[in-house]
């Protein structure tokens, strides 16, 4: 009995205490994977001169395959005429449409969509990159890849 209630007030106290202290005994969101990427013209296949930049943090929840994220970006030659990610492609390499933006693709942006068992292994392994459009530049202006954050 005086085991249990020892054990009991162990319990009451260390756990809060890992907690406090950022530690999980359990990861709540072990299910999620979070992404970001910085996009550029030098990213482009082949590289782009541009000033513009951008970037993309999304989170993929690896149960349901709903992926979400936010983006954006500045500096464009001209109006934003799409925007996508592409896959699979390792950097260095043009991929096709894996998922499009909503239009009007405007700065910044949000959404979100379920992916395929394909897609989110795709994304997961590193061979997805974000991509925005401009009429100077139709095979996208500014580029990243999408990398998973540990």
């Amino acid at each position: 009995m005086r085991f249990h209630l020892a054990v009991r007030a162990l319990l009451a106290t260390t756990i809060p205490a890992l907690v406090m202290a950022g530690c999980s005994v359990l990861a709540p969101d072990a299910h999620l994977a979070a992404f970001s990427t910085q996009m550029t013209g030098m990213n482009q296949v082949p590289p782009v001169a541009t000033p513009a930049t951008g970037r993309v943090d999304a989170v993929l929840d690896k149960n349901t395959r709903l992926f979400r994220w936010k983006l954006s970006f500045t500096g464009l030659s001209g109006p934003a005429t799409g925007g996508h990610f592409h896959g699979p492609a390792a950097i260095g390499a043009n991929a096709g449409i894996a998922l499009r933006f909503k239009s009007p693709v405007k700065s910044p942006l949000a959404g979100q969509a379920p992916l395929t068992p394909a897609q989110a292994a795709d994304l997961l392994a590193g061979k997805w990159y974000a991509s925005i459009h401009t009429p100077a530049h139709p095979a996208g202006e500014i580029r990243g890849q999408m990398i998973l954050r540990e």
